[in-house]
């Protein structure tokens, strides 16, 4: 993932939403999973992906890793895929991320690095590793 940038969503100017922060907002959940009604915090991301890493070449299929990865390590969740934006017509992915207010707080460090996953031995096994530069 490269070009990750903050993407500034049109609902974030709604009722539903307020401004905590540049890029950081606050609403209401709305999943019985979450508990009705309690502080989620949000944001919105844009970057490309790297097919010549492995990752998806449209906006139409964002690949699974890093993005994975991503949400794993600042314990966020993909809330929002902007199916309007993300039509294949652009190699620019946007997405929409739920979490606690460190999680969104630390997700948003990305913008403007470098993310990928590399391949890492040890002890005789392989396995990807995230690396944010």
């Amino acid at each position: 993932m490269k070009n990750i940038r903050y993407y500034d969503a049109e609902k974030f100017s709604t009722d539903a939403y307020e401004k905590v922060d540049e890029g950081v907002y606050r609403t209401r959940a709305n999943d019985p999973f979450a508990g009705k009604g309690e502080p989620v915090y949000v944001t919105a991301l844009s970057f490309e992906q790297e097919p010549e890493l492995g990752e998806g070449d449209s906006s139409a299929f964002i690949e699974q890793y890093p993005l994975e990865d991503i949400l794993d390590k600042f314990l966020v969740a993909v809330e929002d895929f902007f199916e309007e934006k993300n039509d294949g017509s652009s190699n620019v992915c946007y997405l929409g991320f739920s979490g606690d207010e460190r999680g969104i707080r630390g997700l948003l460090d990305i913008i403007g690095k470098h993310v990928y996953n590399a391949t890492v031995e040890e002890n005789g096994q392989l396995y990807a590793e995230l690396v944010i530069e």
